[in-house]
């Protein structure tokens, strides 16, 4: 009985490495190219294991990305969690937002692939769908936990789609320097920060 328990964990333990060795190539991809431009196959190579195997861990590529993007949002909500024991300012958390949007490619990539495509499987489109309500009440309640968030009563997604447009509109401009970019990208996120505290205020 311990025998067949211990081989059923080693299966499971297997099965588990090779999903997250799929995930990781995945993610190494989306570094490097669009999303369009990435196949089944392409991951498998990447991963070194046969493109009929993927099929076994995720139904399908939306599938594959959808849970690479939880993992980013579990990473995302331990770097909030940090900053807020360390009791950085709703402006640190906000450019603590972008920053992890312009130097995390393939989580901005998978991000805007899904909002703007908005077609997937249901079982993707259900996963995806609750991976950006759990985002997004993450991410108010770190907004409400933040100091001065008294004054700061944004609305949570429209705060979210402000960021991620100032980062896809400005994070490959041309003729910047990639610090140059950056700080363009922090004035933007701030001035939008604190436009939207003073309307609050006044309203």
């Amino acid at each position: 009985m311990g025998d067949k328990s211990t081989f059923k964990q080693l299966r499971e333990d297997e099965r588990e490495v090779r999903k997250q060795l799929i995930i990781k190539a995945a993610k190494e991809l989306f570094e490097e190219k669009s999303f369009h431009e990435i196949g089944m196959r392409d991951i498998a190579v990447k991963a070194g294991v046969s493109a009929a195997s993927i099929y076994r861990y995720f139904p399908s590529r939306d599938d594959l990305f959808v849970e690479a993007l939880i993992q980013d949002i579990n990473e995302i909500e331990q770097r909030f969690q940090r900053r807020l024991k360390h009791g950085d300012t709703i402006e640190d958390i906000t450019l603590a937002v972008v920053d992890y949007m312009i130097d995390n490619e393939a989580a901005f990539q998978m991000m805007c692939h899904f909002m703007i495509r908005g077609e997937l499987n249901p079982q993707a489109l259900k996963k995806f769908n609750g991976v950006q309500r759990y985002f997004l009440n993450m991410f108010d309640n770190v907004v409400k936990n933040s100091e001065g968030s008294g004054k700061l009563r944004l609305n949570t997604q429209a705060f979210f789609a402000s960021l991620a447009g100032i980062v896809l509109t400005f994070r490959n401009c041309p003729g910047r320097t990639a610090e140059e970019k950056r700080k363009a990208i922090h004035k933007l996120a701030l001035i939008i920060m604190r436009q939207g505290a003073e309307a609050l205020e006044k309203a």
